[in-house]
């Protein structure tokens, strides 16, 4: 049984009747290392406060539930002094029998990470956040989360990353958070990280930085100087225009080496969300390629299986659902060779350079966002001002272009 602390100004209700009502909690006893009880007298029942350390030299607080004042504990939403001390040490610690822990933040995003690889989803979405998130943050209970730290924390990323990345980053927090509150009925804070991880206003913007066709050109050759697998990997995005992502799940079946019209069937992103995202990454679509590119590409699948990986590093291993996290320094290098900022162009680029190719082309904007697996309002929302200013030449042709007037009563003279 557990060994119960004595506290005779907080033990009986007589005592605790006895001290003044106000705001700040009056100091408990001590219940194991870091961990203590607190309490509030009110003019009505008093609440037990559970103050507790997280690990990194900062503590947080805690409402249990109220003190038996006036009304008898029930053991949930009444507690006696002694009662408060078992629900203390169970949030606080966790050292309960009936499996009843305090969700963390660390836990919470394991708990996503999980989720996501259940229903087929990038589990990266659950490690991203552990890369910039704080330790105290990271060990700190989300039942006692507040608003004020969250944004505080959100608004430290400003100055290491892009707002629109911040966003994105911040849902994907939220989106552990509101599954760890869905599993615990404890967790009653949902304000806090609506109202301090609310998404950035005027950052929706991407970096749709669109490249020449001489650009994606040497991008490529440069690829396949550095690396020949990379190459390949570059060469297959430029002339997709799809989504890394989509490209590294290819399989050596997808590959249909026609001999004048060879294509590649193409896994779907599954963006968007819903519950039928695994079958959504099972589903392909037909998407053209050039006789060389083909060549290639029946090269480097030759003496492997149909379920095999198309697409392989130099090392023979597969992508992975990242490989930006695999490329994205020998990228830098190739950019710069190209005489472009790595701040700016990423191996997106192709996507983007790809999808406005097409429509300079005038290719019919449903079927340049068939072929990119995305949808006409979106390509409408984020490529119509590149169109624009890509477009110069094209829209030039179109201009009225009248001859100069002159006066018919005006006799040139000669001489």
């Amino acid at each position: 049984m557990a060994r119960k602390v004595r506290h005779s100004a907080l033990e009986s209700r007589s005592a605790r009747l006895k001290l003044q009502v106000r705001r700040k909690p009056y100091p408990g006893p001590s219940l194991a290392r870091g961990v203590s009880l607190l309490y509030r007298r009110n003019r009505t029942n008093g609440t037990w406060v559970v103050k507790a350390s997280n690990g990194h030299g900062a503590y947080w607080t805690k409402r249990l539930a109220d003190a038996d004042d006036y009304a008898e504990g029930d053991g949930k939403e009444v507690l006696t002094f002694f009662q408060a001390q078992d629900a203390a040490k169970k949030l606080a610690r966790g050292d309960s029998t009936d499996g009843n822990v305090p969700l963390t933040v660390d836990a919470a995003l394991t708990a996503y990470e999980a989720d996501l690889k259940a229903r087929s989803s990038n589990p990266y979405n659950a490690q991203w956040p552990r890369v910039h998130l704080t330790s105290v943050l990271l060990a700190k209970p989300v039942a006692v989360l507040t608003s004020r730290e969250l944004q505080k924390w959100r608004d430290g990323l400003l100055t290491k990353i892009a707002p629109s990345t911040v966003n994105r980053l911040c849902g994907c927090l939220c989106a552990a958070l509101e599954l760890a509150a869905q599993h615990d009925q404890r967790i009653q804070n949902k304000g806090a990280w609506d109202v301090g991880l609310a998404g950035l206003p005027d950052a929706q913007e991407a970096r749709n930085v669109i490249l020449s066709d001489d650009e994606v050109r040497k991008f490529v050759v440069e690829c396949y100087a550095l690396d020949d697998k990379l190459g390949l990997l570059a060469d297959t995005l430029a002339i997709t225009g799809a989504r890394p992502s989509q490209v590294v799940r290819l399989r050596v079946a997808d590959l249909d080496a026609h001999p004048v019209r060879p294509k590649l069937m193409m896994p779907k992103s599954a963006k968007g969300g819903g519950r039928n995202r695994a079958k959504k990454r099972h589903e392909r679509f037909s998407v053209p390629i050039t006789a060389p590119l083909a060549a290639r590409l029946i090269e480097a699948a030759k003496g492997r299986a149909d379920d095999a990986p198309l697409l392989l590093q130099s090392d023979g291993t597969p992508w992975g659902d990242n490989p930006g996290q695999t490329y994205h320094r020998q990228i830098d290098k190739v950019v710069t060779a190209i005489g472009r900022d790595p701040a700016e162009v990423t191996m997106y680029a192709l996507r983007h350079s790809s999808i406005v190719r097409l429509l300079l082309r005038n290719v019919p904007i449903r079927l340049v966002a068939s072929l990119h697996n995305t949808s006409v309002a979106m390509i409408e929302r984020t490529y119509s001002k590149f169109i624009t200013e890509h477009s110069d030449e094209i829209s030039r042709r179109a201009l009225l272009h009248s001859e100069p007037l002159t006066n018919r009563n005006v006799v040139a003279l000669v001489g």
